[in-house]
């Protein structure tokens, strides 16, 4: 047998090749096409972006243990203001805020840079104000409109002033 022309010879590899090849773009195809077939592909509602600034005030009165928070967006997305809630221990009743719970309950309808609201501690109702006493955390919680889709936009810590 001769060494050298077995090295050189390569008329069968062109062929095995081309096949792997074939048969490895077709598999490839197949899985692209039954991704977006199946809906693996679809990512849902995208989340806003947005940057939210707070600042309490509390009231330093030794009697009055109240507390305002104030909810600033500083930048990012525009958002409709339906979509956005306020929720979390740091609300009266640990639940939500307002009967509608919504930013536009209590503020602009659209939430754009520069856009604020002031939640209280107001001891005549349950709604709409802040948990008595503070120490708790509020959420701006942001839904997409069919309600499939949620997302924590930002997150603050009430102080105890009890």
């Amino acid at each position: 047998m001769n060494i050298k022309k077995f090295i050189q010879d390569d008329e069968g590899v062109s062929p095995v090749i081309g096949v792997i090849l074939m048969v490895a773009i077709t598999v490839i195809l197949a899985a692209v096409i039954a991704a977006f077939v199946l809906g693996l592909g679809d990512s849902g509602q995208d989340t806003p972006q947005a940057s939210f600034d707070f600042d309490i005030n509390q009231n330093p009165s030794t009697t009055d243990t109240s507390i305002e928070l104030t909810v600033t967006a500083q930048s990012g997305d525009t958002i409709d203001a339906t979509q956005v809630t306020f929720e979390g221990d740091g609300i009266a009743g640990g639940g939500a805020f307002d009967a509608d719970n919504t930013w536009d309950s209590v503020g602009d309808s659209e939430i754009t840079a520069g856009s604020s609201v002031t939640l209280g501690d107001d001891t005549t109702s349950s709604d709409g104000e802040l948990a008595q006493n503070g120490d708790g955390t509020v959420n701006v919680v942001w839904s997409s409109p069919d309600g499939e889709d949620s997302s924590i936009l930002a997150s603050v810590d009430l102080p105890d002033t009890s």
